[in-house]
């Protein structure tokens, strides 16, 4: 990401971002609310069309927004699931889009989080902790090049924290690029290799 200016509403909320997530590692972003930081991943991952500079992912550019990168995961907030529908139901719509996964696939993602592929509740009865971990399953079930996550904690007890932080480790070893924007500075120390600081739509490397 080189140079990266985003204005909505002729406020600037990307302000010049010059940043680069080394391949295979995780990166943690952190900042408070309104920094930039949820926009900083919809640039990333194509979701948005910016005003200047350049987003390359895995020799794509998709920062005009005309494209996708190919291997992307993500929970980028808010993220709407269809309610009327199991955990499973969801996960095999969204994969029906690529054909990439089946049925072992979403059933091991689900559990990967701490959920059951048999549960028959709809997620409309899910708690936040479950809805929460379902998000998280699928920014991995199709075992993507680069996931990037939005407060990937946010509603997790003590126990799942612990959980997310083993899985994220699991995917890292796979290779996995990962990054994780919080406003959690303890979240992100325990598990970032590298770890960056965003305010006012702009960023820097801490170490």
């Amino acid at each position: 990401m080189r140079g990266v200016t985003k204005r909505i509403h002729g406020k600037t909320v990307l302000d010049g971002v010059t940043v680069e997530f080394p391949r295979g590692e995780i990166s943690g972003v952190r900042g408070h609310n309104g920094s930039g930081k949820t926009m900083l991943l919809r640039a990333v991952a194509g979701l948005i069309r910016i005003d200047e500079g350049e987003v390359r992912v895995l020799g794509r550019d998709v920062a005009r927004g005309d494209t996708f990168p190919e291997s992307m995961g993500f929970l980028i907030e808010p993220m709407k699931l269809w309610d009327d529908l199991t955990g499973f139901q969801n996960l095999r719509m969204l994969a029906s889009i690529r054909g990439a996964v089946g049925q072992d696939e979403i059933e091991n993602a689900l559990r990967r989080v701490g959920l059951d592929p048999e549960d028959k509740r709809r997620v409309k009865s899910y708690s936040l902790g479950m809805h929460q971990r379902l998000c998280i399953a699928q920014a991995i079930m199709e075992r993507p090049a680069i996931i990037l996550l939005d407060e990937p904690t946010n509603a997790l007890d003590d126990v799942g924290r612990c959980s997310m932080r083993g899985l994220l480790l699991e995917e890292k070893r796979r290779g996995a690029t990962i990054v994780i924007v919080s406003h959690d500075a303890a979240e992100l120390d325990a598990v970032a290799d590298y770890r960056f600081e965003m305010s006012e739509g702009a960023i820097r490397k801490e170490w």
